[in-house]
């Protein structure tokens, strides 16, 4: 099993996390405020779902390329595969985020405003305790896309052992390589890791529903 692939993938899938999940909490509240370039906003947000891994490591290769941050090249390094990893999760990050404060009832928030809570009490108090499951299935999903992220990933960092070779990219050369065993085991840990965090989004996403549809009724 190659643990090193394994170690910097979770290093990834952490440092990830840790940066988008504030920027995410941030944008998803703001849309709801957002009049009508609100869809065109939304349909940016979303591109990495639908365009293909090579395009959007392409443009990201040109797009950092040549550049550095604080002396650290941004391409093949981890600096630059964070980058990439930020860009293509920002739909996981989102978009169930911005579904949690829009089930929100707003006669909640109204009540709030009456009683003379300013907008940072109320997002403090009332909308983030509210929409905690949101962020529980953004934080899940952004996880495991992260582990398993690997167009992206190759086209940004190439596959430098214990600097930019993840789990993803260590499976692919492992089946290049003939070694249908050791990509079965890293393939199988993927596998559990999505599974699961499937699990959990749909669980979550499934009982925020109902307390919606109560809440309309």
């Amino acid at each position: 099993m190659d643990m090193d692939a394994i170690l910097l993938s979770l290093k990834l899938a952490f440092w990830t996390l840790v940066l988008i999940l504030p920027f995410g909490i941030w944008v998803a509240h703001r849309l709801q405020r957002v009049g009508k370039s609100k869809s065109w906003i939304e349909a940016g947000l979303a591109l990495p779902l639908v365009l293909p891994p090579t395009v959007l490591g392409y443009y990201l290769l040109v797009g950092l390329g040549g550049k550095s941050l604080f002396g650290i090249p941004l391409v093949f390094s981890f600096t630059g595969i964070l980058i990439a990893s930020l860009i293509v999760n920002l739909p996981f990050a989102i978009q169930p985020i911005q579904r949690a404060f829009e089930a929100i009832n707003p006669e909640i928030i109204e009540a709030a405003q009456v009683s003379g809570l300013s907008d940072w009490q109320i997002f403090r108090l009332i909308e983030l305790p509210l929409a905690w499951r949101g962020i529980t299935s953004a934080a899940v999903l952004t996880f495991a896309h992260t582990l398993g992220e690997f167009g992206v990933v190759l086209m940004v960092g190439g596959a430098i052992p214990g600097e930019t070779k993840t789990v993803s990219i260590a499976i692919y050369d492992k089946v290049q390589s003939f070694d249908t065993s050791g990509a079965g085991v890293l393939s199988l840990i993927l596998l559990a890791t999505s599974l699961v965090a499937i699990a959990i989004s749909y669980g979550v996403f499934g009982r925020q529903a109902s307390r919606a549809k109560e809440w309309r009724a």
